[in-house]
């Protein structure tokens, strides 16, 4: 995140412009979304949000690095339970469905193949790691840590906002996810069980 202003209302405009950038880029995507609507949406002007962020992309990446860091952060990996992480990850999915388009729109519109950032031995390092311990543990199944990783987090997208399938809301009754956690967590447990 580029640094915050100093002054109340200047730290409070920037909380503004993050927040109502997070909705117009996680609707629209990077090409669709536009800055008129976001400094309209956020009561103040291009000259300062180009000021606090540089321009479209940097404001993307300002807001897209941070929901990064907001799943490491606020779900983070527990490689003795994979099954319970999943299940963990699709409860943040449901709460913040914009942090999974944010993601979506990057794959889509910035990096159709390979990993989703550059940088991502910062975001998934001590994810692999953790996962190889618990192999080395006998508690995981062996194979490529990144494959499972990949896998698990694939799981707990089952139901995400970018579901092919259905996109599940926090509006629907509480016995449905109940239902789709049970079968979560069973799928992954299955899944990452030692051989």
């Amino acid at each position: 995140m580029p640094d915050q202003p100093s002054s109340a209302r200047g730290v409070a405009t920037y909380r503004r412009i993050i927040d109502f950038a997070t909705r117009e880029f996680a609707q629209y995507g990077i090409a669709g979304a536009r800055i008129d609507r976001i400094v309209a949406a956020a009561r103040t002007n291009k000259a300062q949000l180009y000021s606090y962020f540089g321009n479209k992309e940097q404001l993307f990446d300002a807001i897209f690095f941070a929901s990064l860091e907001r799943i490491t952060n606020v779900v983070p990996i527990d490689a003795e339970d994979l099954a319970d992480w999943a299940v963990r990850l699709y409860d943040e999915y449901l709460h913040r469905p914009d942090l999974i388009r944010l993601a979506t729109w990057a794959r889509l519109e910035r990096r159709p193949a390979g990993h989703l950032v550059t940088d991502h031995d910062r975001y998934d390092d001590h994810k692999l790691r953790a996962i190889a311990g618990a192999q080395a543990a006998g508690r995981v199944r062996q194979g490529d840590p990144f494959d499972v990783l990949a896998m698990v987090i694939a799981m707990s997208m089952a139901w995400s906002p970018v579901s092919n399938v259905y996109a599940a809301t926090a509006q629907e009754p509480a016995t449905v996810h109940d239902q789709r956690r049970a079968l979560l967590r069973d799928c992954v447990r299955r899944a990452v069980a030692p051989e």
